[in-house]
């Protein structure tokens, strides 16, 4: 088992900065990649980053990319998503994900944009920035 623990959601102004932590627990060694998303109200999740956990490869949706950057702490089992430039359209419930299933490199862009890869969530943290 994994549990995932999200944190440092807020409120900020367009153009402003957040940094939300992963903190994931028990079968750590396990894991092959985490992944971020985001769920607006009425919309459906869609994907934003993710991180292979050994390598630290990353993969972006192209809505975030220059602005986003996902990076692992491999001592402390943490996931951080540093977001910068952030706008109103940003503004969603972020949820981190992780994934013992591993794939070959020509995979990853395709299965760790998809919800159904990953195994274990995160409850979510709020991110709303204003216009």
């Amino acid at each position: 088992q994994v549990q995932l623990v999200e944190s440092g959601g807020g409120l900020v102004q367009a153009g402003g900065s957040l940094r939300l932590s992963c903190a994931a627990s028990g079968r750590t060694f396990t894991m092959y990649a985490m992944g971020w998303f985001r769920q607006a109200p009425g919309k459906q999740r869609e994907f934003v980053a993710a991180i292979n956990w050994s390598s630290g490869s990353t993969y972006y949706a192209d809505s975030v990319k220059g602005r986003f950057t996902v990076s692992r702490d491999n001592a402390e089992n943490t996931e951080y998503l540093q977001m910068n430039s952030l706008k109103p359209e940003d503004t969603a419930v972020y949820y981190c994900a992780a994934s013992r299933r591993p794939v070959t490199r020509g995979s990853r862009s395709l299965e760790y944009g998809t919800s159904g890869y990953y195994n274990y969530w995160g409850q979510g943290t709020q991110v709303t920035v204003s216009s």
